[in-house]
């Protein structure tokens, strides 16, 4: 009996998690951006993320083992939606880790913003809720220490500054 109560403990909490995780802001947009409703600031929970055309990338990566398939929006899509100027983006960590990356990265082929790993959404102690991902494999430019540093995880927010 109390296998089945823990058992009915822990699945209802796996539940109230995830229903909270889709309401929870996990990305916020600044910077020189268009204004959503006059506000310079773009918030996205997980469904406003899914809502957007989803982009996977197959590859394998120098954190993780084997082919991995990631799934989410491709940084040009997510700059597009948000009206971003070109130039670059400080793209920072939950825990304030932060990095630039040109605006000029963001292309139809080049890195996503992803939200599903294999399949699953990627919890923040397996480098998620958001990590950026280019395709290492598709191209030896993305095969550099430069790349891997924008390369980051936990992402949190993108703060956008125009040339």
């Amino acid at each position: 009996m109390i296998n089945i109560t823990r058992a009915l403990c822990t699945i209802c909490a796996i539940s109230v998690s995830t229903l909270s995780m889709a309401d929870e802001v996990i990305l916020t947009v600044t910077g020189d951006v268009g204004a959503p409703s006059g506000d310079p600031v773009w918030t996205f929970d997980l469904p406003a993320l899914q809502s957007l055309p989803v982009r996977r990338i197959e590859t394998t990566t120098i954190w993780t083992d084997g082919l991995q398939q990631f799934d989410g929006v491709s940084l040009a899509v997510l700059l597009d939606h948000v009206g971003a100027a070109d130039g670059a983006i400080e793209a920072v960590a939950l825990n304030d880790y932060a990095v630039t990356i040109p605006t000029s990265d963001a292309t139809p082929d080049g890195p996503i913003v992803a939200y599903l790993r294999d399949g699953a959404p990627i919890s923040v102690r397996d480098k998620g809720p958001l990590w950026i991902i280019y395709p290492y494999d598709d191209n030896e430019a993305y095969q550099s220490e430069e790349i891997y540093a924008r390369s980051i995880w936990q992402l949190d927010r993108l703060t956008i500054t125009g040339d």
